[in-house]
């Protein structure tokens, strides 16, 4: 958390409220082991067998390791098998107002679009960022799970939390 903090305030130059076109910044504090099992649990579930998909409607919960990631709708897409049938998981399409929590941050949007291979999530619309008691909007955020690092861009405004009682400090 440190050192998304020290990273905010050199961005920010000490000026507590900033813009920019882009930036990058730390997500969820450690790296996500892409390859751990995926556990998806909602109130209903429709699967399409000729297109491989499955669609994950209410309350829609996906967890994998330390990253939890929640959705009013999400659809599964599978890659095809060696025998032409379903395998494993290939992305993740979460619409409707999307939660992203890893570690202590979390992250909202209107859409998140999770490619396991490239452990890549793409969160657009209205994104708002959360660390701590400091926060980041923008209309698009690509978090790289590998690294533990996302990269904002569109309109990306940042509000760092100085600490203190929110008084004036002349």
């Amino acid at each position: 958390m440190v050192r998304i903090v020290a990273l905010m305030i050199a961005l920010c130059a000490l000026t507590g409220v900033a813009s920019a076109q882009g930036t990058q910044v730390a997500f969820g504090g450690m790296t996500q082991d892409t390859s751990a099992p995926v556990e998806v649990t909602a109130d209903q579930l429709e699967v399409n067998q000729s297109d491989g998909t499955a669609l994950y409607t209410g309350n829609v919960v996906i967890g994998q390791g330390e990253m939890r990631l929640a959705a009013p709708r999400v659809l599964v897409v599978y890659a095809e098998g060696q025998d032409g049938g379903q395998g494993r998981i290939q992305r993740l399409e979460a619409t409707g107002g999307v939660t992203l929590a890893s570690g202590e941050e979390a992250a909202e949007a209107e859409r998140a679009d999770y490619d396991i291979d490239a452990g890549t999530v793409v969160m657009t619309g209205n994104v708002l960022l959360t660390q701590g008691g400091n926060a980041l909007t923008s209309e698009r955020m690509v978090v790289n799970l590998t690294d533990g690092t996302a990269q904002m861009a569109g309109r990306v405004k940042t509000v760092i939390n100085q600490g203190g009682s929110g008084q004036d400090q002349n």
